[in-house]
């Protein structure tokens, strides 16, 4: 019975701490912004975050295009320059008010939005752009208390394959165009280490190809990409054709293409493999288990037919001693490149 007592009374407490440190404001996701009188921008992704600034400016624009728009830097920010550019002008237009690096504001900024917020202006819609950090936590805390009627759009990073993907998705079915999922696939592998580049990607194919968007589309437009070749050099090598490979990575290199994102794709790649060796069950409960997509482990296992566990652990060795080589730990990176292909064609049996 006292346990049971117990257990009540750590629910309830638990219980007691969410309410209290829950948001009391809507959390959205950054292309479902909305105006409000104050709009908190938080996570470390900035092109998300400029996004959502941009949407945001577009929204308000359409509504009123007298729309006045400035912005403020937290981080030299003057006393009482946003009451300044708040105060309704002398013909009422509505005024956005951007503003950056609060997560580097000085004191009186602080000062400044906390007295603005038990008071917001008519027409007047603050954007706050926090990065990330624990400077302007009172801040914060109080706009997600409900103070100024604010909102929060949630900007995390974008880190994994599978949210680059889902991303590349919604820029397409925001237009309403059809994309093969192999075209997908295509554009994260070709621009997997920038956002802003894979939805310039997306934006050069809605506007160029008038007809579904297809791997071959992909490739037509970005073939010459260095993470899409790498890529092919690590499909050709895993399928066990070495001399195809070491020849494909000696035109790679020659073409100016930099190892240390070739060592990055194939290292994923046997690092997928190493998660599904072994491992039984439906694609769809699998991606659940190792985060991963359906696909992603579909692909996986595919690449890995054939490898034992000996083999892969074998070429995750070499794969550390490459990355370490072609990050100037090594002498001869080219040889170290040519190495690991050569390892990984044989399914981590040759002595090279």
């Amino acid at each position: 019975m006292a346990t049971r007592t117990s257990a009540r009374s750590t629910t309830r407490t638990a219980s007691k701490t969410a309410s209290k440190t829950a948001p009391a404001i809507p959390q959205l996701e950054w292309h479902r912004v909305r105006p409000a009188p104050v709009v908190l921008v938080t996570g470390p992704e900035q092109y998300l975050a400029d996004r959502a600034s941009e949407l945001l400016r577009d929204t308000l624009r359409a509504e009123d295009p007298s729309l006045e728009v400035s912005d403020i830097d937290a981080g030299s920010y003057a006393p009482g320059e946003l009451l300044t550019l708040a105060s309704p002008s002398l013909f009422g237009e509505p005024r956005l008010i951007r503003v950056g690096a609060v997560e580097k504001g000085t004191d009186q900024f602080y000062a400044d939005l906390l007295g603005y917020l038990e008071n917001p202006a008519d027409d007047a819609y603050v954007l706050l752009r926090h990065g990330g950090g624990v400077r302007g936590k009172k801040l914060l805390e109080a706009i997600r208390a409900g103070q100024g009627g604010g909102i929060e759009v949630l900007c995390p990073e974008v880190k994994k394959d599978t949210e680059r993907y889902d991303f590349a998705a919604s820029e397409f079915s925001a237009q309403h165009r059809r994309v093969t999922s192999g075209a997908l696939r295509a554009l994260v592998s070709a621009f997997s280490g920038d956002l802003a580049e894979l939805a310039a990607a997306c934006r050069q194919l809605l506007s160029d190809s008038t007809e579904e968007i297809t791997e071959e589309t992909v490739d037509r437009y970005y073939a010459g990409r260095v993470e899409r070749t790498a890529f092919q050099v690590a499909d050709i090598a895993i399928a066990g054709r070495y001399g195809e490979a070491l020849m494909m990575l000696r035109h790679a290199l020659a073409s100016g293409a930099d190892p240390v994102p070739i060592v990055a794709v194939f290292a994923m790649k046997v690092r997928a493999m190493a998660k599904v060796s072994g491992r039984r069950g439906g694609s769809a409960q699998l991606a659940s288990q190792l985060s991963m997509a359906p696909w992603q482990v579909d692909n996986a296992r595919r690449d890995a037919r054939g490898w034992d566990d000996d083999g892969i652990g074998r070429c995750i060795d070499v794969l550390a001693e490459t990355d370490a080589a072609v990050k100037g730990g090594g002498r001869d990176p080219v040889y170290a490149l040519e190495r690991m292909v050569s390892v990984i064609s044989s399914r981590g049996t040759s002595q090279y």
